[in-house]
């Protein structure tokens, strides 16, 4: 009978996909405080009155539509990580999960895309619709499971 640690395996295409896309979900969401930055830097706008020499603090629409979309990634990306752990835990079919770990990173870096660099509409809705719809998918398959 087989382990569920068996799931954990490099030989696992699941758990394989699963890594290296969380990794790169995670390396995203850390670019995205650098990307923060610099739009800081650029537009001389200062998250609070000590960061400024002169006590101001300047608001740039430009650093709050970055802190947005970062915002939320933070607020979706762990979510999945941890949503997608415990579906690798179900022994999915490969194909489906492994396609849609790899939809819901491409979602994530095409809604910042239209998000924080090119803001357009309706890309970023459908975006972030399909990640939050495979985020639930996921959520009700591993409930189902360990129900």
């Amino acid at each position: 009978m087989p382990s569920i640690l068996d799931n954990f395996s490099t030989d696992n295409p699941v758990f394989s996909t699963y890594v290296f896309y969380t990794t790169v979900l995670i390396i995203k969401t850390l670019f995205m405080a650098l990307l923060t930055v610099v739009h800081r830097v650029k537009n001389k706008a200062v998250a609070s009155k000590e960061d400024s020499p002169k006590g101001i603090v300047l608001f740039s629409k430009d650093v709050e539509r970055q802190r947005r979309a970062h915002l939320n990634d933070l607020e979706n990306i762990p979510i999945f990580i941890i949503v997608a752990f415990l579906y690798t835990l179900t022994s999915p079919s490969t194909f489906i999960a492994v396609n849609l770990i790899r939809l819901f990173t491409l979602c994530r870096i095409v809604h910042t895309f239209v998000y924080a660099i090119y803001p357009t509409q309706p890309a970023r809705g459908i975006s972030f619709g399909i990640g939050i719809l495979i985020t639930f998918y996921m959520s009700f398959q591993v409930a189902i499971y360990f129900y």
